[in-house]
């Protein structure tokens, strides 16, 4: 299948490769460019760093001393993996999803605790909330922001226009949204409507299903390799 990867950077470039590992062609152009924000970390002492994206670990790196020692709660697998290799840790892993991370950190730490959430500028109530109302004390750092691209990018543009897409991957909400109005904006959004559209989760699809666009699949569990998984390895061969 020709595949569109639409999410930034870094993550981006190793979706595509492992989809050229699985036989497709991925056209990779995010729609998100995700900077840090220089924001310095708070002083602690914290019982526990939150980590529920990929993108703050890099962002992290000039306070990764500050930070060593301090038990981590990554969001999941990846996360996780990439704390580790940034000498943060220990690490704890989640099971992908913000609800799952505030029970894991809920079952580790008594209540009372204070953690250190470092995610970007646009964030989910999830999991401040369920903590706080279970009675941590969660301080917030905008560690990084993701902007939106300003246009469609031309192969994007160009793939739509020549019908040569197959199918999007949509990684988050926001992304999901900003390729859809960008598509819309560049008058492509009737050929980026009749694409499959992979989701990694329910409230990933939310702004596509929101616009009347069919979601072809959504990921059982919020991890990459179900998503790969649902691909039919050539357009019609298992698709449903």
């Amino acid at each position: 299948m020709r595949v569109w990867v639409a999410r930034p950077e870094p993550g981006a470039a190793r979706t595509g490769a492992a989809l050229a590992a699985r036989g497709h062609t991925a056209l990779v152009a995010p729609v998100l460019a995700v900077r840090p924000t220089g924001a310095a970390v708070p002083e602690g002492p914290f019982d526990g760093l939150l980590l529920t994206s990929t993108n703050a670990v890099p962002a992290l790196r000039d306070a990764a001393v500050l930070l060593r020692g301090l038990p981590v709660f990554a969001v999941g697998a990846r996360t996780a993996a990439l704390a580790r290799a940034a000498g943060l840790g220990p690490v704890r892993e989640g099971p992908g999803d913000a609800a799952g991370l505030a029970a894991l950190v809920a079952a580790a730490l008594p209540a009372g605790g204070r953690l250190l959430h470092a995610t970007g500028t646009a964030r989910k109530p999830e999991p401040a909330a369920s903590l706080t109302a279970a009675g941590f004390a969660v301080v917030i750092v905008e560690i990084y922001a993701a902007a939106p691209v300003l246009t469609l990018p031309a192969s994007v543009g160009d793939a739509l226009a020549g019908g040569g897409l197959d199918a999007v991957l949509h990684y988050s909400r926001r992304s999901a949204a900003v390729a859809l109005a960008l598509a819309d904006g560049s008058g492509h959004g009737g050929a980026f409507r009749r694409l499959r559209h992979y989701c990694l989760s329910a409230d990933v699809a939310f702004p596509l299903e929101a616009a009347g666009i069919p979601v072809h699949v959504v990921a059982a569990r919020p991890r990459e390799t179900d998503l790969l998984d649902a691909l039919a390895p050539r357009l019609g061969d298992g698709a449903r």
